[in-house]
């Protein structure tokens, strides 16, 4: 019966995540069509030709379909069009107000040069002597800091997750002498939140790693200079 219990909690192990992912993915698949696949042309729609409904067509329209709007915004026409229609969206009051709420945090999440949710750090919260893991935001701006600057200095704003729902927390601007950076990635600090701290990085090994790959990187001139020294003058 223990070799059965253990067989079993192995194949739920290694069955479970594959099981949960193909799960989401063919949720989000699904998900997509149902908005994609009602305004496809009939003539160009591959359901009504198949005996079957084909999974992921929907999803492969919207991805082609954003590509060529991004290919033609980033012409002069295309600028124009856009510039036309944030106009108009900027003359509606609430439309206004969701729509550069929205387009602000998209480009701030998504510009290559910004370090928005790169970095995870550690800050003692609700109280001190407790802990709690935090994704770094980016360093306040604006009447925030304004307001702030006398008594805290230089903040940070970071988002702290809740558990185990990572995608819900508090927005905290926080002194940036206060936030303990750590070398854990944000996929790591996801890991940490979600499983309520079962699944930690592995620390003391990726420590280890860089201290040999660094004893090697100290030993590989060593060894060179030794060998140009052994090598006879001519």
């Amino acid at each position: 019966m223990t070799r059965l219990r253990n067989y079993f909690l192995t194949g739920f192990i290694v069955t479970a995540p594959l099981a949960i992912t193909a799960y989401l993915a063919w949720s989000m698949i699904g998900w997509v069509d149902s908005w994609v696949k009602p305004y496809i042309p009939f003539r160009y729609n591959p359901d009504n030709y198949l005996p079957f409904a084909l999974p992921g067509f929907g999803l492969i329209v919207a991805l082609v379909v954003i590509t060529l709007i991004g290919f033609l915004t980033a012409n002069f026409i295309g600028r124009t069009i856009v510039n036309t229609g944030e106009n108009i969206l900027g003359r509606m009051p609430l439309v206004r107000s969701v729509y550069r709420g929205l387009k602000q945090i998209l480009e701030t999440v998504l510009s290559e040069r910004s370090d928005t949710f790169k970095k995870v750090g550690l800050i003692e919260y609700p109280r001190k002597g407790l802990w709690a893991l935090v994704f770094v935001a980016t360093e306040t701006r604006g009447e925030v800091q304004a307001k702030v600057d006398d008594d805290a200095g230089q903040t940070i704003a970071v988002f702290l997750p809740t558990t185990p729902n990572p995608t819900s927390g508090y927005l905290l601007f926080v002194p940036k002498q206060d936030v303990i950076e750590l070398k854990m990635t944000v996929e790591e600090g996801a890991k940490l939140v979600i499983s309520a701290g079962l699944v930690a990085p592995e620390y003391q090994q990726q420590t280890a790693a860089l201290a040999a790959e660094a004893m090697n990187a100290d030993a590989q001139p060593a060894r060179k200079s030794r060998t140009a020294s052994s090598r006879p003058n001519k």
